[in-house]
């Protein structure tokens, strides 16, 4: 079996440079992708792609035929899957790793729409109706992907009608991902993000605890909507009150102060410097 990759380009993509420092947008029509060669399915992949949003409603039987031509593929830090413009392929279920989702803007600047991990899915729509990718999707660590071919699909979707209501519910969850993402974007401040966005990994309800940080912290800012400088301040901040921001990891002190930090970003001091007090520094509840 082979699974439709890329050769060694890297993201992320800037596109073609142009007179004036825009960015080309004569995608390819087709895709460009070269044929690199796959693994065979594991029965933890399976299980795993059994769990999954959508794919959880499908019976056994159903679910074996959808994956039957499916091939696991390999990919280093840094590898493109597929850029955007390219004609869609197959459908791609993240297996291990992290994979970023985003755009490059008409002045070459890149946005990240989103990164996601273990057991979710993407291209699934896109790859039902032959269209093309909106967007450009590159591993930011090592990973494996479940790749199952975009004709193998739609003929399992012509003799099961089911798996295209698995394929609907899956991409309904990506849209309310992505309308809670805009919300977030456009109603919490850049602490409230970032304390939200620490929670989501605490291995910890209470306490102090170590928060290992999934990727790097140039993704981390793009993925919150944040520049890298704006996302150093914050850090700053949230060492006031006990948050150490550290290379790979966040050292916590209370995780209880992340939570109320999403309620309530202020910061306030206590002690006085003129009194020759030390300061202390406490979430306002």
């Amino acid at each position: 079996m082979v699974v439709k990759l890329p050769l060694a380009r890297r993201c992320p993509d800037q596109g073609r440079s142009m007179p004036g420092g825009t960015v080309s947008r004569n995608f390819p029509k087709r895709s460009t992708h070269a044929l690199t060669r796959g693994e065979e399915v594991s029965a933890s992949d399976l299980a795993m792609a059994a769990r999954m949003p959508g794919f959880n409603g499908l019976k056994r039987e159903m679910l074996d035929a959808l994956l039957r031509e499916a091939t696991v593929a390999k990919l280093g830090r840094g590898q493109l899957l597929f850029r955007q413009g390219d004609t869609a392929v197959s459908v791609v279920i993240i297996v291990e790793g992290w994979v970023k989702l985003y755009r490059v803007t008409p002045a070459g600047d890149e946005v990240v729409l989103n990164v996601l991990s273990e057991g979710e899915s993407f291209t699934d729509a896109v790859t039902i109706s032959a269209a093309v990718h909106t967007v450009s999707a590159c591993a930011v660590t090592r990973c494996r992907v479940l790749v199952i071919p975009a004709d193998h699909v739609v003929n399992c979707i012509r003799e099961m009608p089911e798996i295209a209501i698995a394929l609907v519910a899956a991409t309904s969850m990506h849209l309310r991902q992505m309308v809670q993402r805009v919300e977030q974007l456009t109603s919490q401040s850049a602490i409230q993000r970032v304390a939200d966005f620490l929670i989501s990994f605490a291995p910890c309800t209470q306490g102090a605890c170590r928060i290992a940080l999934p990727y790097d912290k140039s993704l981390i800012a793009g993925r919150l909507g944040l520049k890298p400088e704006s996302l150093s301040r914050v850090f700053a901040k949230l060492r006031l009150v006990g948050i150490d921001v550290r290379v790979s990891e966040a050292v916590v002190s209370d995780v209880a102060v992340l939570r109320r930090l999403v309620i309530n970003d202020q910061i306030r001091f206590h002690g006085s410097e003129k009194r020759g007090q030390s300061e202390s520094f406490a979430v306002l509840r």
